[in-house]
């Protein structure tokens, strides 16, 4: 494998900032509700994505049975056992089978160079995902929804608008990765020289590019605003709280390919489908949920959790428990849990 040459970039996209003194980390997920089941099971799975080896979780209800099923896809320069599995986990208590998975080029799943952010082969795992399930005995191949975390949720609904075995989609902290980036032409143009100038040194045989997700330090951290997704990205996955050592923060992103992704430019595809948009009222983000449920059709919701911030959502209760008991009874009721 070559080496990656790593260079740290500041994207205008994630401008915020510090450690939300009520934040805590959730190691084991416990849910106290009545109507919760008590145990969830985890498999370890491997399914294929354009002939790259896909590794994934599912969890499920204890109980055999045939389930109704979820496809839950992790934020940009995460992995499948952070904020997905705290997803995955819970709802699977509440009578679902939650698939997570590694984005190819990620995690434990394959694909060169690593570390690679394609937005249109993220698209492709999620559609490689539901296939995966259809196909299992204990899961209703017609019963099958999806939701995307932070940049995962562009690429559910962008996966979603077109494939219409997902019957219910959901996305919480949604972010439109690059429209902040090329929305300026003068900041556009100097992106897309700087991807063709990567590419021609990966053609040196140079190795391939990383930038920087997050800040690298603490310091660099706080200088941004309070609770905002970028500062507050730091204290998630670059300390105890969420950290693990396949999310490192760093990753290939080729803005000439990013350019031509709008993941919610044809929400009103996903209608007569339903979709639900969770988004923290105090998340800097919340204009992308908000901005992007316009473009859908009926049925469709914004849900706004009281307090929350962007990254509150990821893994803190009151919050995350709000949202789930919402993604709980959405998907519920249009995937006709029994």
């Amino acid at each position: 494998m070559k080496k990656i040459i790593v260079v740290a970039i500041a994207l205008l996209l994630l401008t915020a900032g510090g450690l939300h003194a009520q934040q805590k980390k959730i190691n084991q997920v416990e849910n106290k509700q009545e109507n919760t089941m008590t145990t969830a099971v985890k498999t370890n799975v491997r399914f294929l994505s354009n002939g790259m080896n896909i590794a994934g979780i599912l969890f499920r209800p204890a109980q055999e049975s045939r389930y109704p099923a979820i496809v839950i896809t992790h934020p940009a320069g995460g992995v499948k056992e952070q904020t997905a599995s705290v997803y995955a986990e819970r709802l699977a208590r509440m009578g679902f089978a939650a698939l997570v998975f590694d984005a190819a080029y990620q995690g434990e799943s394959t694909g060169e160079p690593r570390g690679l952010e394609d937005p249109f082969q993220r698209a492709e795992d999620i559609r490689a995902a539901v296939s995966f399930l259809s196909a299992r005995s204990d899961v209703d191949a017609k019963r099958i929804g999806a939701l995307g975390i932070c940049a995962g949720s562009g690429y559910t609904a962008y996966a979603a608008q077109t494939d219409l075995r997902i019957k219910a989609v959901a996305t919480v902290s949604g972010v439109d990765v690059a429209s902040a980036l090329f929305e300026d032409p003068e900041m556009r143009n100097a992106l897309l020289v700087q991807a063709g100038e990567y590419r021609n040194a990966e053609a040196r045989g140079e190795g391939a590019f990383a930038e920087n997700h997050l800040p690298a330090t603490k310091a660099e951290a706080d200088q941004n605003p309070p609770r905002s997704m970028y500062g507050e990205g730091y204290y998630y996955y670059r300390t105890s709280r969420g950290a693990h050592p396949r999310a490192s923060g760093w990753g290939v992103i080729r803005m000439d390919v990013f350019a031509q992704f709008s993941p919610f430019a044809h929400n009103d595809w996903i209608s007569p489908r339903p979709l639900l948009m969770i988004a923290g009222t105090d998340a800097d983000t919340r204009h992308y949920s908000e901005d992007a449920i316009k473009l859908a059709k009926e049925p469709k919701e914004l849900y706004l959790v009281k307090g929350a911030s962007h990254v509150d959502l990821y893994d803190t209760d009151p919050y995350v428990q709000q949202a789930v008991e919402k993604l709980a009874d959405f998907f519920g009721k249009n995937l006709q849990i029994k």
